[in-house]
């Protein structure tokens, strides 16, 4: 899995310690919120689109889904995700483990306003059994997120 990647990327910022790394799956929102103890929706899930030959991240909340409408007004394409084999390929990061650290180039991160509910929350970090806790401050930081967007569904 590609958590090494990960690993030596928060090593420049001395993070890598705040990685955790669990004896149980946390591959989906559900089994990440069930490993660390939180709401599913403090788990930063990390959505990969299409977009030309290449794709781009999104980071939302673990309880919200995308909002068609709003992410075609924001990305001027449709939202459509590329196969589990793809995502490996572009992002360099398996279905599972993907997260907003240690990319391949030129994968623009984006995330999405539903984070700001949270004083932290909770990434992948490239494995399927990982995650870190950060302040969406950090995460827009260390994932070096090109802005803030709101393209997911409004939580009620």
């Amino acid at each position: 899995m590609a958590i090494e990647p990960v690993k030596e990327f928060f090593k420049k910022f001395n993070m890598e310690e705040k990685i955790m790394e669990f004896d149980t799956s946390s591959a989906t929102v559900e089994l990440a919120a069930q490993a660390l103890n939180v709401i599913p929706a403090r788990i930063a899930k990390t959505l990969a689109f299409k977009k030309d030959n290449s794709c781009i991240l999104i980071v939302t909340s673990g309880d919200v889904k995308i909002d068609n409408p709003k992410f075609k007004s924001v990305f001027e394409i449709k939202a459509k995700m590329p196969s589990a084999e793809e995502v490996l390929s572009l992002t360099g990061h398996a279905a599972g483990g993907v997260c907003p650290f240690a990319v391949s180039e030129n994968i623009p991160v984006y995330l999405d306003i539903s984070l700001k509910r949270f004083d932290t929350v909770f990434p992948a970090c490239g494995s399927s059994n990982s995650a870190i806790e950060l302040t969406c401050d950090e995460l827009f930081r260390y994932s070096d997120a090109e802005k803030w967007i709101d393209v997911c569904k409004n939580k009620e």
